[in-house]
């Protein structure tokens, strides 16, 4: 008897546990029954979808592939099953949301009660971090975060665009007085971050030309929103994404520095999740509520 999902489910079971033996128990099956389940997939597919030594099991690139496009499509088939008999039930459980510091204390605590209000049944996890994390170590459902893309396989989902700029506060400024050429930074302290980079630059437009300019200073942060903070309190000058500023400008804590040397660059905003977790109602119903309620003042 063909039996081509239980072979599917069978080879996920094997890719997501690292062995033969943990799909074994998981499965409640034996290794050699497992075995024979990968060999069928693989004559009916006509491709070796892992390579297997004694000691260490690894995917192909044609098995990496059938395992991130079978795990979507199981998922979706799985919501469809659920689903019938149960229309009527909302979004509900536990929602794991990991976000940069900047996002989540600028962007997602202040919506945060909307949604569960809207969404009695699920339970909000929050953590927030400046590390680049993985989904399923940290057990988070989404991750939001700022800047370009490293794993390739998430999904992703643009939430916005915010354009970088120089920023310090009044007081700092009225101190130590207030930049007109990239080169009149070599007199500041220019706060810069102890996670991001290993020659510490910034960009300008000099003449008409992006130039990267050398900056120094006595101060490291090790999140966006530490370097705001002691950019507020008169610390220095920060480099920072509008989205991450927007209410310390409208409030005057802080204020645009070079403005007319800004080179137009900014950071990409993006929501990210397995693939296969998209299916799931509380994640569908919160990606929907980003778009919605979520503003990038960019």
């Amino acid at each position: 008897m063909d039996n081509r999902f239980g072979d599917i489910e069978t080879f996920l079971a094997v890719a997501n546990g690292g062995s033969l033996a943990a799909a074994a128990k998981a499965l409640r099956l034996t290794p050699s029954a497992v075995s024979r389940s990968i060999a069928r997939l693989e004559a009916r597919l006509g491709v070796t979808l892992m390579r297997r030594t004694t000691r260490s099991l690894a995917l192909t690139a044609e098995g990496l592939a059938y395992r991130d496009r079978m795990s979507v499509l199981l998922a979706e088939l799985e919501s469809v099953e659920n689903g019938l008999g149960r229309a009527q039930q909302g979004p509900r459980g536990l929602l794991r949301i990991n976000a940069s510091p900047s996002i989540g204390t600028m962007g997602l605590l202040p919506m945060l009660p909307l949604f569960i209000a809207r969404y009695p049944d699920v339970t909000i996890d929050l953590a927030l971090s400046d590390a680049i994390v993985d989904l399923v170590e940290e057990r988070a459902d989404i991750a939001i975060r700022i800047g370009p893309l490293r794993d390739t396989r998430l999904r992703a989902k643009k939430l916005g665009h915010s354009r970088m700029m120089l920023v310090a506060s009044p007081d700092y400024l009225a101190r130590r007085g207030t930049p007109k050429e990239p080169d009149d930074l070599d007199a500041h302290d220019c706060l810069r971050f102890s996670f991001r980079r290993s020659v510490d630059s910034w960009p300008f437009r000099v003449d008409g030309k992006i130039v990267h300019r050398p900056v120094q200073g006595s101060f490291f942060g090790n999140s966006g929103e530490v370097v705001r903070l002691m950019a507020v309190a008169g610390g220095g000058i920060a480099r920072h994404g509008r989205f991450h500023v927007a209410q310390d400008l409208a409030a005057g804590r802080l204020v645009e520095v070079l403005p007319d040397h800004n080179p137009g660059d900014g950071e990409d905003i993006h929501a990210l999740y397995a693939p296969e977790d998209r299916a799931a109602a509380r994640i569908r119903a919160f990606l929907d509520f980003l778009d919605e309620e979520l503003v990038i003042d960019g």
